[in-house]
């Protein structure tokens, strides 16, 4: 990409309008906010697009039922967040989203990136709700 900026990469962290599932379910199609999300894939589609996996990261202490993985405050301090404060990524749905074309993804809103090390901790994390069927897909593309 040659926009003046860095392309997206795994582990960045991202301002996104993040759409949680039970919002898309009950008919919402935007984000009601920009919040913090993890980029945890980026796949080359055949027709030269680049899929995009995002996490929303929540100051939420996650219900039973949800699967999340807390951030740790080295790695807060690492993405540029609020290092005083417990943050979770929440694994158990993700958006995805195209590049080029998306209507949502700013090319400016990086906020900072996590480890390799905890970028695969929260990928593992992922592919276990996955393997488990606890994993809602929450398409943004066109």
């Amino acid at each position: 990409m040659s926009d003046g900026y860095d392309p997206p990469a795994v582990g960045d962290v991202w301002s996104y309008p993040y759409l949680w599932a039970r919002q898309a379910r009950d008919g919402e199609i935007e984000g009601r906010k920009a919040r913090p999300c993890a980029l945890i894939l980026l796949l080359r589609q055949d027709d030269g697009r680049t899929l995009m996996v995002l996490l929303a990261i929540t100051s939420q202490r996650p219900r039973e039922d949800e699967m999340a993985v807390e951030v740790p405050q080295i790695e807060r301090r690492r993405a540029g967040l609020d290092a005083d404060r417990p943050l979770w990524v929440i694994v158990d749905e993700r958006n995805e989203d195209v590049l080029p074309g998306s209507w949502d993804f700013e090319p400016g809103g990086r906020i900072g990136q996590f480890s390799a090390a905890f970028t695969g901790q929260i990928r593992q994390a992922k592919m276990e709700a996955i393997r488990t069927r606890r994993s809602r897909r929450v398409p943004r593309r066109e």
